[in-house]
C-alpha cells in the first residue's frame, strides 16, 4: 500500500536572538517570570524589511528540497501553514513559490489557517494527496513572523514573551515500504471557545460573534455609516484591540486534556502502544504543557524533543523545526516511531504517527 514519507526536511530561524533580558527593557517582566511560566529563555526575530513569513519558508524549503534529492522544479504541490501571512491575501503559498522561482511550472499552492495545529493538518492533507497518487513531491511548510504583530509593552507581555519567528519544511513522497512513512493522522476542532485565543481585529466580523455567540457588548468604534468602516477603526488601534488575545490558563487546561487524547487515538488507530514511541515531538506551545504530556505518556527526557527554550512558540513552524533539529542531531533514527501532536487556536488539535 502506498503511503507518504518525509523524504527531506529543513528549517530556518533568523539570526537575531532576543533574550528575556532584552524584553525586560521594554516591558515589566523578568527572566525568572518568563521561564517559570513558559520555559522560554530566548527567541528569534526576523530582520525587519528583509525577512517575511514567505521568505523564511522559502529558506527552509530549499533545505528540505535538497535533502529530498530533488530540484525545485520537481515539486508538484505546495501546502503552506501560517497564522502570520505576509498579506491578508493572497496567501504565502504563492509568495513562497515566487521566492523559490518555480512559477513557470504553475503548480497549485494551498494555504492552511489552523494556527498551532497547521503543520499536523497540512501533513494529513499532503498524506492523502500522495496516497491517492495525485502528487509525488508535496512541499509542506510551516512558517511564522510573530514579531511584527506583537504588543511590546507591559499590557501585552503575557502573549508577547511567548512567541518567536521561524520556518520548517518537509517534502513528502510516496513509498511502498511498510517500514517507513506516515502511519496515521487525526484532526479535531471545537469552535466553542474561539475567542479565548484569537487575533480578532482587523477582521470582517462586524462584532457579530460577540453579540450572537458571546452575549457580550464590545465597543470596536464602528462609525455610523451605511457601508464599510467595520474592518479596522481608529478606536481599535487606540484601545489595543489589534493585538493577539489569549486567556492563558484556559488554553493550558484545554491543551493538557486534548494533547493526550489525540495521541492515544493515533496509537489505537495504528495498533500501537505508548511504549512503542521512540520520539515525541509536541508543538512547542509551553514547556509545562510538554512536560505534563510527557509524564502522562511515561516517556524519558531523551524521548521528547523540546526547543521552546531557544525559539519560543513558533506556532505552525514549531513541529517541523523541532523534528528537523532532532533528525540533524541524531535523536531520530531510521525505523524510529515518531509521534507529533499539536493544540492551538480554534480550538484545533491533532496528532500523527510516522515511521522514520
Amino acid at each position: 500500500m502506498t503511503r507518504a514519507k518525509i523524504a527531506g526536511i529543513g528549517y530556518y530561524v533568523p539570526e537575531k536572538v532576543v533574550t528575556n533580558q532584552d524584553l525586560e527593557k521594554v516591558m515589566d517582566t523578568t527572566d525568572e517570570w518568563i521561564q517559570e511560566r513558559t520555559g522560554i529563555t530566548q527567541r528569534r526575530y526576523g530582520n525587519k524589511y528583509e525577512e517575511t513569513t514567505a521568505t523564511m519558508g522559502a529558506r527552509a524549503a530549499e533545505k528540505a528540497i535538497e535533502r529530498a534529492g530533488i530540484t525545485k522544479e520537481d515539486v508538484d504541490f505546495i501546502i503552506f501553514a501560517t497564522l502570520s501571512p505576509d498579506y491578508y491575501f493572497p496567501g504565502c503559498g504563492v509568495l513562497m513559490q515566487r521566492e523559490l522561482g518555480i512559477t513557470k511550472t504553475e503548480i497549485g499552492a494551498l494555504d492552511i489557517r489552523n494556527q498551532c495545529s497547521g503543520f499536523i493538518y497540512g501533513l494529513s492533507v499532503a498524506d492523502q494527496f500522495v496516497r491517492t497518487g495525485m502528487y509525488k513531491n508535496v512541499l509542506l511548510v510551516g512558517a511564522e513572523t510573530h514579531s511584527y504583530g506583537l504588543d511590546f509593552s507591559t499590557r501585552g507581555r503575557n502573549v508577547t514573551v511567548i512567541f518567536g519567528d521561524g520556518a520548517g519544511a518537509v517534502v513528502l513522497q510516496p513509498t511502498e515500504s511498510d517500514q517507513e512513512g506516515i502511519l496515521t493522522t487525526n484532526m479535531h476542532s471545537d469552535g466553542t471557545y474561539a475567542e479565548k485565543l484569537a487575533y480578532i481585529n482587523p477582521g470582517c466580523h462586524g462584532g457579530y460573534h460577540f453579540e450572537h455567540n458571546l452575549n457580550e457588548e464590545v465597543d470596536f468604534g464602528y462609525p455610523d455609516v451605511e457601508y464599510g468602516g467595520l474592518f479596522l477603526t481608529q478606536h481599535m488601534m487606540d484601545h489595543a484591540q489589534t493585538f493577539p488575545n489569549m486567556e492563558g490558563q484556559f488554553v493550558f487546561k484545554m491543551a493538557v486534556q486534548k494533547f493526550p487524547e489525540a495521541i492515544h487515538e493515533a496509537l489505537q488507530t495504528a495498533g500501537l502502544e505508548k511504549e512503542d514511541i521512540d520520539m515525541f515531538i509536541p508543538h512547542q506551545a509551553n514547556l509545562r504543557i510538554s512536560q505534563f504530556v510527557q509524564r502522562q505518556l511515561g516517556l524519558k527526557d531523551e524521548q521528547v524533543w523540546n526547543n521552546i527554550q531557544r525559539y519560543g512558540n513558533t506556532t505552525a513552524a514549531s513541529i517541523p523545526i523541532a523534528l528537523s533539529e532532532a533528525v540533524e542531531e541524531g535523536a531520530v533514527k531510521e525505523g524510529d516511531l515518531v509521534c507529533l501532536a499539536a493544540f492551538g487556536s480554534g480550538f484545533t488539535w491533532g496528532a500523527a504517527l510516522l515511521r522514520w
